[in-house]
């Protein structure tokens, strides 16, 4: 059950088709109820997410039809909540996942106190039988918050697609200093398209915010949501890839630019702590422009070696554990 999924294009949608592809590989059978079944609505100020109005009773039909060995609740939105209180109702197990640091989100889009919205994950996660976080420093935030029964659910990178490539892909002037992701408030990429860097700033991905930061920022190329190959290729023909994002529970991207041979440049916290680790495959510094100055002289094997630890068929195993508990 997720409120995350395509056509919206982001870690977590992209994490879930990766592992619905890979336990179906497996001789799983794997159903899928997500927003783009029922009737949606734009979700307010970020209308490229739909939040689908689902009844109880399209949510019983599809567990009476499918009869699941186990489910797993992926995202605490609309489909999420009912999904919760349609289990509880009937006494079937379940697991979750903490993918996103909403209640950091919230705080920077609407000030909303931490409190307030860490006690709705609280309640939310609380009946599961485990929730599946991705990084040691997520588990020892949510722990501190009070939440119970956290398992480990890493994640991999796909080192066929992302990979060294030809550096001719971009024409501008270098070094060629990349961001991709969401252009949102929560992503801090602002505090990436103020810095004084040499070279061009290059911007892949969409949001509410990308008409305002165009207008801002004429001097940034920004190139729109890619995907594939065109993705692969814009990681690869980048110096540094630099993550001003202090609300990401992993970076997804992290590990797909590190696997490019591209250096990481980002703040210490949550996500580029445990992805670099001591790796020496990108610089944390909270002077972001000295993180990318001193990432951009680190060689790319070094970066590829260190995505190469990250692997999908560890993360689907964890998964497929996790779901075990609740079995």
């Amino acid at each position: 059950m997720t409120d995350a999924w395509f056509p919206q294009v982001n870690g977590v949608v992209r994490t879930l088709d990766t592992i619905r592809g890979l336990l179906t590989n497996l001789g799983h059978q794997v159903t899928l109820v997500s927003p783009d079944q029922f009737r949606s609505l734009p979700c307010p100020t970020y209308p490229e997410i739909r939040l689908a109005m689902a009844s109880p009773r399209w949510i019983d039909k599809i567990v009476d039809e499918v009869q699941p060995h186990a489910i797993h609740i992926a995202t605490e939105g609309p489909l999420g909540v009912l999904a919760r209180w349609r289990c509880q109702r009937r006494g079937l197990a379940f697991t979750t996942s903490y993918h996103t640091r909403f209640p950091e989100y919230v705080a920077a889009r609407w000030r909303v106190p931490l409190s307030w919205t860490y006690g709705f994950f609280r309640w939310f996660h609380a009946p599961a039988c485990c929730v599946m976080v991705s990084t040691p420093s997520v588990e020892a935030v949510l722990r501190e918050r009070g939440f119970e029964r956290i398992s480990r659910w890493s994640r991999g990178v796909d080192t066929e697609l992302f990979r060294p490539r030809d550096k001719s892909f971009f024409p501008y002037p270098r070094p060629i200093s990349l961001y991709v992701g969401r252009v949102a408030v929560e992503k801090s990429i602002e505090d990436f398209l103020k810095l004084d860097l040499a070279g061009t700033k290059v911007v892949v991905g969409d949001g509410p915010q990308i008409s305002e930061l165009r207008a801002r920022y004429p001097n940034v190329i920004f190139v729109g949501t890619k995907s594939g190959e065109d993705l692969a290729h814009h990681y690869a023909g980048a110096d540094v890839f630099v993550f001003p994002s202090r609300t990401d529970t992993f970076g997804l991207v992290l590990l797909e630019a590190l696997a490019s041979g591209i250096p990481v440049a980002a703040y210490p916290v949550p996500g580029p702590i445990d992805v670099i680790n001591g790796s020496g495959a990108g610089c944390l510094d909270d002077d972001l422009g000295a993180a990318v100055r001193r990432a951009s002289l680190i060689p790319a094997d070094v970066c590829r070696a260190h995505a190469e630890s990250f692997s999908w068929d560890h993360s689907v195993r964890q998964f497929l554990e996790n779901l075990h508990v609740a079995g």
